[in-house]
């Protein structure tokens, strides 16, 4: 029997997004600039933010795998997102506190690795809630809302940053302890508010070992995870380095003093982003459900990497504005079309049990590309002698090569009567 579309539910995962969001646009948004006051080395400051890749790779498909089978009254996926959002909370006062203490460079990196691990405590958990509980035909709609909470968090933190560096400095304490707050009060409402369906009787479990053989075994499982990994690193490349980027092309060095000169303008421009983002999301969970799964995708995605071919060009501030709000479009309608991809997949295969493990690897496989872009980008702007607009061209080739895996899986699209 078909599930009635549940706008209760998607709204109280859309308001968790929105709080998640938060969190990880306060790590953009400040942990680099922070990081710059430490040390001038993109090498060692895009290591330090690659600790969220290296949890992320590690933490969502275990705690995924394991709230699967979870039996608890509370349900399998609530608890995991009321203890990780208390845990995220506390961590972003921690941060603050430990900058403005004179916190010696591994203590301050510390306080950012928790944040890591309290933000991917429940990823998988708010991942899986969503199929969970809504039909594989509806999944599209209940994406785009989703996607749109989650991008005007972003948005919400980042404008509201950009203002409050301009006119007190990146030090001061609104944006860490609102968030805080945010991240708090979404836990609670998502844990007394939002009810789980029954859990499912699993006949056949699968054992760790033979999960993670299973998403190697399945090709289409294999060339999706694989085609995120490209995208996810071609977006963190320009995440992860965007006050580098914007500081060498406007003032021709990414020097600790530039990057300050440059911090509000940065929030600003990450604010201009997820606009786009939002304007892109809502049409991309549509054209998911209307035109087909890989079209969809596969036009999001060059829509997000022909302004970065662009960026090895420009040369003023009104050309990155525009190039970062057209990629901005294409991201939003990309993200929206690949959030349902697993859910679809695994109704496919007729493994809806386990969308806490599978969503799991779906958020592993979006912080493999942080691990990487921290390291392998800050060797090679590095290498570059500084050069951070070399992370645009290579950002897009990332890109356009995870399209052809997009376009040969066989199994995604659903067949209309």
């Amino acid at each position: 029997m078909e599930r009635k579309f549940n706008w209760g539910v998607v709204l109280g995962l859309a308001l968790l997004g929105f709080s998640r969001s938060m969190g990880w646009a306060l790590n953009k948004g400040f942990s680099f600039p922070l990081l710059s006051d430490y040390t001038s080395s993109a090498f060692v400051k895009g290591s330090i933010l690659a600790l969220e890749g290296f949890i992320g790779l590690i933490v969502p498909p275990l705690l995924g795998y394991y709230s699967d089978t979870l039996k608890s009254r509370h349900g399998r996926r609530r608890p995991f997102i009321f203890i990780g959002g208390i845990l995220a909370a506390l961590a972003t006062l921690m941060i603050w506190a430990a900058y403005r203490m004179g916190a010696p460079l591994w203590a301050f990196a510390l306080t950012l690795g928790f944040l890591y691990f309290s933000l991917h405590l429940y990823t998988a958990q708010f991942r899986a809630l969503m199929p969970d509980t809504v039909e594989s035909g509806q999944r599209g709609k209940a994406s785009g809302v989703i996607t749109l909470l989650e991008w005007a968090g972003n948005l919400f933190l980042f404008g509201l940053g950009g203002f409050l560096v301009a006119k007190y400095g990146k030090d001061y304490i609104g944006p860490f302890g609102l968030t805080a707050l945010f991240l708090f009060i979404a836990a609670a409402f998502v844990y007394h508010k939002v009810r789980e369906p029954e859990t499912p009787e699993i006949k056949e479990n699968e054992s760790l070992s033979g999960y993670v053989k299973s998403i190697f075994a399945t090709k289409d499982f294999l060339k999706f995870y694989t085609a995120q990994i490209l995208w996810w690193m071609s977006f963190e490349f320009i995440a992860i380095f965007l006050y580098g980027i914007i500081a060498f092309i406007l003032k021709g060095n990414a020097t600790p003093e530039n990057i300050d000169a440059v911090t509000s303008m940065g929030l600003y421009l990450m604010a201009l982003f997820n606009v786009a983002v939002l304007v892109g999301s809502l049409p991309g969970g549509y054209i998911y459900d209307k035109v087909g799964r890989r079209l969809s995708i596969i036009i999001g995605g060059l829509i997000f990497a022909l302004p970065l071919l662009w960026g090895w060009f420009i040369h003023t501030e009104a050309q990155i504005y525009m190039a970062l709000f057209m990629a901005g479009i294409g991201w939003g309608a990309l993200i929206a079309a690949s959030y349902p991809v697993v859910g679809d997949l695994l109704t496919k295969f007729e493994k809806e049990a386990f969308t806490g493990r599978y969503y799991g690897v779906y958020e592993a496989t979006k912080s493999i590309p942080v691990l990487l872009a921290g390291t392998i980008g800050g060797a090679i702007v590095d290498l570059a002698g500084g050069n951070y607009r070399i992370l645009f061209p290579i950002g897009a080739i990332l890109v356009f090569l995870a399209m052809p895996l997009i376009w040969s899986m066989k199994e995604l699209e659903v067949r209309r009567e």
